[in-house]
């Protein structure tokens, strides 16, 4: 089992292999606080008394044994832990032990299936006469009013409640991150994209938000258009709009052409407590 940190180069080839958001290190290392490591074609991210395991493996198709093996190997090394672990598909053993499970799918857009909403495109052309889009680098109060909007209005998961906090924290540190702004005339911010650009073949849409309060119809389907054409600029091959979350998340994204296209299921799991070498054995028998 390794313990060591991961190189430059290491990061390099990790970059040029992704294909879902927690294999970006800058994110999850901004977000998490955890130190990465990389094991067997396998990420994980660690921390005190937490860990994280990314089950879509770098350097090869994904397999049960391979990611029941790394599995064991991750709980048996950093024992007393609070282990998040995703995956597109997990061990029914590990599954009988969650605290918390969550199954969804991660949804990606090719430049092929949004090219043929001319007339999404032609809507958010349209909505440049009442908005403008900025290109920044920070995130503001403003930026914190509408998260609290968020926040409220759907009433997210404690992990997406996380995730959104940390917002702030994580575009001041990354320097692959990007907000996308959309705001009326008068300077009032009506909506705002998160985006990743550190993968090589793709652009991450990490989170994003619009007004209730100051509300300019289309303004999420204006810094849409714009993520993919930024994203187009940028040399990648296509966005990765992350997971459905919920049913109207998943509406937008399949309104822009975003296709399901990977499974996800997560599971947290306390390998401290009582039945972690009943677990640990019976991962074992299937090795």
């Amino acid at each position: 089992m390794r313990n060591q940190m991961i190189t430059p180069d290491e990061e390099k080839w990790i970059l040029a292999k992704a294909y879902v958001p927690e294999h970006i290190i800058s994110l999850m290392v901004t977000i998490s606080k955890g130190q990465p490591f990389l094991s067997n074609g396998y990420l994980y991210y660690v921390g005190d008394t937490w860990g994280i395991l990314i089950g879509y493996p770098l350097n090869a198709e994904f397999t049960p044994e391979a990611f029941t093996g790394k599995l064991k190997d991750v709980i048996k090394h950093y024992p007393a832990r609070t282990w998040w672990v995703i995956g597109p598909s997990l061990p029914e053993d590990l599954l009988d032990s969650c605290g918390d499970r969550q199954t969804d799918t991660y949804y990606t857009l090719n430049f092929s299936d949004f090219d043929s909403k001319a007339n999404l495109r032609r809507v958010a052309e349209k909505a440049t006469s009442r908005l403008m889009v900025e290109v920044t680098r920070s995130m503001t109060p403003e930026h914190q009013n509408l998260i609290n909007e968020f926040v409220a209005r759907e009433n997210p998961g404690s992990l997406i409640l996380e995730f959104y906090r940390a917002m702030p924290d994580y575009v001041l540190h990354s320097e692959t991150s990007l907000v996308l702004n959309a705001r009326d005339f008068n300077g009032l911010l009506a909506a705002f994209y998160v985006i990743d650009m550190a993968a090589n073949d793709f652009a991450t849409y990490v989170v994003g938000c619009h007004s209730k309060e100051h509300y300019v119809p289309h303004a999420s389907d204006l810094l849409f258009f714009e993520m993919v054409t930024m994203t187009r600029e940028w040399g990648k091959s296509y966005v990765n709009l992350g997971l459905g979350v919920n049913q109207g998340i998943r509406k937008f994204k399949e309104k822009w052409g975003g296709k399901p296209t990977r499974p996800y299921e997560f599971c947290e799991y306390r390998s401290g407590i009582a039945g972690m070498s009943t677990m640990i054995d019976s991962l074992l028998t299937r090795l």
